[in-house]
C-alpha cells in the first residue's frame, strides 16, 4: 500500500445529493453502488444523507444494497436538523430495521449537525447517544478553540466547511490553518466538507453550470497533509503555506512516505493522522477527486 493510499483510504464521503451536483436520490445511490464496485473503491467513504430522507433511501436503494450478513455493508452519515435527539432516535430505528440477517446491509453510524456556541455544542452532544459518532460543524472565522475543547470534552468530532458554490463560502486560509492546528492539539478528529473536489489548491469552476464562475479552492491533499503535519507540531504560518501550495512538484510521494518542502511523513505518522485528526471530506463528486489524482500521476 502506498503512502498516498494510507492518507486517503476511505476518505471521500459521497455527497451527490448536495450542490453543485444536486442529484436525485435514485441517481445518487446508483452512483454510490457503482463506485463501491470500481477499482478506486478504496478511497470511498460514507454516503451522506439527511436524516429525514432515510425512509426514502430504504424505498429506492434496497435492491442495490448487499444483504446481511455482508462483509461490506453500506455506511451512511446522516445530517441532523434542529431536533438532534429526535433525529438520533430515527437513526437508531433505521439501524435496527437493518440489523437482521437477510435485511439490506446498511448502517448509519455517524451523524452531523451544526453548533455555533459552547452551550449549543454541549446540548447537541448531550442529545446523541454514544453509539453514534457525532460530528459538530463549527464556525471558524473566530478562534474555534472553546468550541473544539467542548467537543473534546464530550468525545465528539469536529466538522469544518471549506467552501461552497460561491467564492464567499470559502474560509480564509489562516482560519482553516488555525482550525486544523487546534483540532490536532485538542486531539479532536475532524471532517471537512464542501469545495474539496480537487487534490491541490487552485482556481476551479464553482459549479457544473456552463457559465460557472471560478474560485480559489482548497485541495483535499493539502488539507490532509496539513492535519498530519499539525499533529507533528507545525505552526499556523507553515500550515497556511501548505494549504496554499498549488504545485504538484512540491510533493514527493513514495510507497513509504510523503514529503513537502523537506518535511516528511512516514507511514506511521500518516496512519496516526487519519486515526486521530483528518477522518474524511465530503464531496458531491467521487470521479473528480480520483480522476484528478490520476491526472497528476499520483495514482494509476
Amino acid at each position: 500500500m502506498t503512502a498516498l493510499r494510507s492518507l486517503l483510504e476511505g476518505s471521500i464521503d459521497y455527497a451527490g445529493l448536495f450542490p453543485p451536483a444536486a442529484l436525485d436520490l435514485c441517481s445518487a445511490v446508483r452512483q454510490y453502488a457503482a463506485y463501491l464496485g470500481s477499482e478506486q473503491s478504496w478511497a470511498l467513504g460514507r454516503f451522506v444523507i439527511p436524516v429525514a430522507r432515510l425512509p426514502e433511501l430504504e424505498a429506492v436503494a434496497g435492491g442495490l444494497m448487499p444483504r446481511r450478513p455482508s462483509d461490506r455493508p453500506w455506511r451512511l452519515t446522516a445530517l441532523a436538523g434542529l431536533d438532534t435527539g429526535g433525529d438520533a432516535r430515527t437513526v437508531g430505528e433505521f439501524n435496527c430495521r437493518h440489523a437482521a440477517d437477510g435485511a439490506p446491509a446498511v448502517s448509519a453510524d455517524s451523524v452531523e449537525a451544526k453548533a455555533e456556541t459552547v452551550a449549543a455544542v454541549d446540548r447537541l452532544l448531550g442529545s446523541v447517544p454514544d453509539y453514534l459518532q457525532t460530528y459538530v460543524e463549527v464556525p471558524i472565522g473566530e478562534d474555534p478553540t472553546p468550541l473544539v475543547e467542548e467537543i473534546a470534552h464530550h468525545g465528539g468530532r469536529a466538522k469544518v466547511r471549506t467552501g461552497g458554490i460561491t467564492a464567499a463560502a470559502f474560509p480564509a486560509t489562516a482560519d482553516l490553518a488555525r482550525f486544523i492546528r487546534v483540532c490536532a492539539e485538542s486531539q479532536v478528529p475532524f471532517k471537512a466538507t464542501a469545495g474539496l473536489h480537487h487534490p491541490l489548491r487552485g482556481d476551479y469552476r464553482l459549479t457544473y453550470a456552463p457559465d460557472s464562475a471560478q474560485g480559489r479552492m482548497f485541495g483535499f491533499l493539502n488539507v490532509f497533509l496539513a492535519a498530519a503535519l499539525a499533529q507533528s507540531g507545525l505552526g499556523d504560518r507553515e500550515l497556511g503555506d501548505l494549504l496554499e501550495e498549488t504545485s504538484p512538484e512540491a510533493f514527493e510521494l513514495t510507497d513509504d512516505g510523503i514529503a513537502w518542502q523537506g518535511l516528511r511523513l512516514d507511514l506511521g505518522a500518516i496512519r496516526r493522522a487519519r486515526e486521530h485528526v483528518a477522518i474524511s471530506f465530503g464531496s458531491c463528486s467521487f470521479t473528480e477527486p480520483v480522476g484528478d489524482l490520476a491526472a497528476l500521476g499520483f495514482i494509476q
